[in-house]
């Protein structure tokens, strides 16, 4: 990697620096657009202690669920439980703390880090547990909570395209929360599809300038569906 060029090799290039205790953001939504290649060689690498910002946790076995069963996560700040018996597991029995964040709230949060604000208003959570703690304001008349933003020492994101110099592209709702996870990292790693020439992309279609991002790296991906339903054949 020289210049202007940010691709790397190598998942070891990708990831050098990320050791215990830092904090990490995944891009993805459920297993729908996850850097699957960077959350196995962290898995890999064995580091702990990690503060993990992500909408989820992946699904047992697979996706951040690789994490959690290396306990390698101490605090877990996302939206959503659901589809992973051990995240439950390590919730309830308290082994990892869970900070649950309504999803749009989490999302902001994410974005406000990247642009550079420090904290924001919202009436998302007033009047529950979610604003335990919290800075209470009035504007015209309705209460709303003071929410913190949130960055990260690494960021892991998944896009469709790069370029050499780190624009990138994503592809329909794999898109989700990568663009925002992009902008809120100190080092942004971003695992891609496809790598191109600079000037490549048209510039109307990237999402995500290269200025975000530090690292590109070219993976391969299965793709794993979450629950897959078929509806049986007439007549059996």
């Amino acid at each position: 990697m020289a210049g202007f060029n940010k691709v790397v090799n190598n998942y070891e290039e990708a990831l050098a620096g990320l050791t215990d205790n830092m904090t990490v953001m995944i891009g993805g939504f459920g297993l729908c657009g996850i850097p699957e290649g960077l959350i196995t060689k962290v898995q890999e690498m064995g580091v702990s202690g990690l503060t993990a910002i992500s909408n989820n946790a992946g699904v047992d076995g697979f996706g951040l669920g690789l994490w959690l069963e290396q306990r390698q996560i101490k605090t877990m700040i996302g939206s959503y439980v659901g589809e992973n018996a051990l995240f439950e597991k390590l919730l309830l029995s308290g082994e990892m703390e869970v900070i649950l964040t309504p999803q749009g709230t989490l999302a902001e949060k994410i974005r406000a880090g990247g642009a550079g604000i420090p904290a924001f208003y919202t009436a998302t959570g007033y009047g529950t547990p979610i604003a335990d703690g919290k800075a209470i304001r009035e504007f015209n008349g309705q209460p709303y909570i003071l929410e913190e933003s949130l960055t990260a020492d690494y960021s892991l994101v998944k896009a469709w395209k790069a370029d050499t110099m780190g624009n990138l592209v994503y592809r329909k709702t794999a898109m989700n929360f990568n663009p925002e996870i992009a902008t809120a990292g100190k080092m942004t790693i971003v695992e891609v599809e496809e790598i191109v020439e600079a000037g490549e992309l048209d510039p109307a279609e990237i999402h995500t300038p290269g200025i975000y991002v530090q690292r590109v790296i070219k993976g391969s991906f299965e793709k794993r569906i979450e629950q897959r339903t078929i509806r049986a054949a007439e007549g059996k």
